[in-house]
């Protein structure tokens, strides 16, 4: 584990870190090494004088330095690569460089970019002790793995075991990327240390058959486990993370969606875990939505919501939409279903659909409606038939269908409605189900847009509009920092709504109906910081958390943390 703790000084107030490690010991540890901002003094106390240039930087040098070689590289997969590189030599700079060009790099270590790294895994991996892997093959030695830890405490744990990443579908483990780049967003966007966090990927085999042909794939090269096999191993791991660290939140990232409802039903009532493509990208949506709805004057529950795409974004989406209507405009259960319509890769989700998912159930719509449609096959509605006969006020795309929102589509949603609002919500980029800029141009620059992945400003009759990235990174930071300040004992439906409003309340367009509508990357901190009180005042209201709300605000700024070198004093 690090060898370091962080104390303060009881005659000046002021923080330091204490470590036994020295010279180059010390360099080698990315999480410590300051690098050239050594000072004189502590190169002469920790024996590191002489292996490093004459010159003492400042951390401000340092980034100017780094920025300027990153941007030399021409495309994000290359800069990509040279922030790992700092990543796994410097953590501090690391994190300075990205939170002081956030809208800049987090594409590149976040979605797009990450597609590729995970893609290339095996092939390019290189030797860095960074995260737990929990293989199927050393399930005996589950406890063991976890004390191999870096971190002593751990206030979050993200976990994957690469099935369903991106739309790019099953990377094995080469999804471990995934919890790699989420928990740098947590720490960049929501103030977690990144020193109390732990990637984790359970290899649980592969069906991508690419890799199991690979000789150089590097996970457990057999076919993925199913059935009672895979809820047992997965049940292992749980309860070795809930016996090794009980206060740690757990949060679940990219599990088919064979597996990932099943999950997190089954942990949700036990202890805090949360799974971000179904509730994160739920309450993202749901903000955005009522982002929209507020900038036009409009109800939530006056609108008409086709989702494409009925996996597990697709349902966690429409979920967190029910549950918004059934609280914020008190529709029943019953009703809040009626106001939205499922399309997947069968078509229109209705009553007579073949073995339908159980997440889809609520959501079949009945014969005596479709049955009046204009339609050329019963079985099988199409997207544009459901567009033209719902005439939807609301479009959202997790189908990872590139150009699945068509001009005919969108002309066909704009010939009703004023202002539609449309979300291509599929990364990476390339999977988007539309481009920003032929939405605006097939809409007369009408529509409402918010995309998953981000896209570049447009413009609009000399006019540049910012198009807001309707993903994840908007809302899981500050739910993490929620729950890492208030402690709930579970992430209820009612904090996750509160977080969904909190966010909403955070959106440019409020004022302006051109604006983005959710706030700039560059103002995560403001948003988490406001998601992280509405999740911690929640929590109070249910009697989850015990928190002192008097002064929470306070608490949230004591506890957010932010990259910046203190000085070290050497372990006696």
């Amino acid at each position: 584990m690090l060898n370091f703790c962080i104390k303060t000084d009881t005659k000046t107030g002021e923080k330091y870190l204490v470590t036994s490690l020295h010279g180059k010991a010390l360099l080698s540890v990315p999480q410590l090494s300051k690098g050239t901002a050594f000072s004189f003094e502590e190169r002469l106390e920790f024996g590191i004088m002489g292996k490093l240039p004459v010159r003492i930087e400042t951390l401000a040098d340092q980034v100017t330095r780094c920025y300027q070689q990153c941007t030399k590289y021409n495309s994000a997969l290359e800069q990509s690569v040279y922030l790992h590189s700092l990543h796994n030599r410097n953590q501090i700079l690391f994190y300075k460089l990205i939170s002081e060009h956030l809208e800049e790099f987090i594409p590149v270590i976040y979605t797009p970019t990450v597609g590729d790294a995970v893609i290339h895994f095996s092939d390019k991996y290189r030797q860095v002790a960074r995260g737990i892997y929990m293989s199927y093959p050393e399930r005996e030695h589950l406890e063991y793995i976890l004390d191999n830890r870096a971190n002593p405490e751990v206030d979050v744990v993200c976990i994957t075991d690469g099935e369903a990443v991106l739309g790019i579908g099953d990377q094995g483990i080469g999804g471990m990327d995934i919890p790699i780049a989420k928990l740098m967003v947590y720490s960049l966007c929501g103030g977690i240390n990144p020193n109390r966090v732990i990637p984790m990927a359970i290899d649980v085999g592969t069906n991508n058959k690419q890799l199991l042909d690979n000789p150089d794939y590097l996970g457990w090269n057999h076919e993925r486990l199913t059935g009672e096999e895979y809820d047992e191993f997965v049940d292992r791991v749980v309860c070795t993370i809930r016996k090794k660290l009980p206060n740690a939140f757990i949060h679940w990232e990219d599990f088919g969606t064979a597996n990932a409802r099943r999950i997190l039903e089954r942990y949700n009532k036990q202890f805090c875990t949360f799974n971000d493509d179904i509730q994160g990208t739920g309450i993202t949506a749901l903000a955005t939505i009522l982002s929209a709805t507020k900038a036009l004057g409009q109800k939530l529950s006056e609108q008409r919501i086709v989702i494409f795409g009925a996996g597990a974004a697709g349902t966690g989406i429409a979920d967190q939409i029910v549950d918004g209507l059934m609280t914020t405009s008190g529709l029943s259960e019953e009703e809040a279903h009626r106001c939205l319509w499922l399309v997947d890769r069968e078509g229109l989700v209705t009553d007579q659909s073949k073995n339908p998912h159980p997440s889809h159930m609520a959501y079949l719509r009945p014969r005596d409606e479709w049955q009046k449609w204009n339609v050329t096959n019963d079985s099988n509605i199409r997207l544009l038939e459901v567009i033209s006969n719902v005439k939807p006020t609301v479009l959202i795309g997790c189908s990872a269908q590139t150009d699945a929102f068509n001009e005919s589509i969108v002309k066909a949603m704009a010939c009703d409605i004023e202002h539609p609002i449309i979300l291509p919500l599929s990364n990476p980029t390339t999977r988007s189900e539309a481009k920003p800029n032929d939405l605006v141009r097939w809409t007369d620059g009408k529509a409402l847009i918010a995309t998953g992945s981000p896209f570049p400003p447009i413009d609009l009759n000399g006019k540049m509009i910012n198009i807001a990235q309707c993903n994840n990174a908007r809302a899981f930071p500050g739910i993490g920092l929620g729950v890492l300040v208030a402690k709930p004992t579970l992430l209820s439906k009612g904090i996750l709504l509160a977080a969904a409003h909190a966010l909403a309340e955070c959106s440019p367009a409020q004022t302006d109906l051109t604006a983005p509508l959710l706030p700039s990357i560059n103002d995560s901190e403001i948003s988490a910081k406001h998601i992280a009180a509405a999740v911690a005042k929640q929590a109070v209201k249910e009697g989850l958390s015990d928190v002192d709300l008097s002064n929470i605000e306070q608490v949230i700024d004591e506890i957010y943390w932010k990259p910046k070198y203190l000085p070290y004093r050497r372990e006696e």
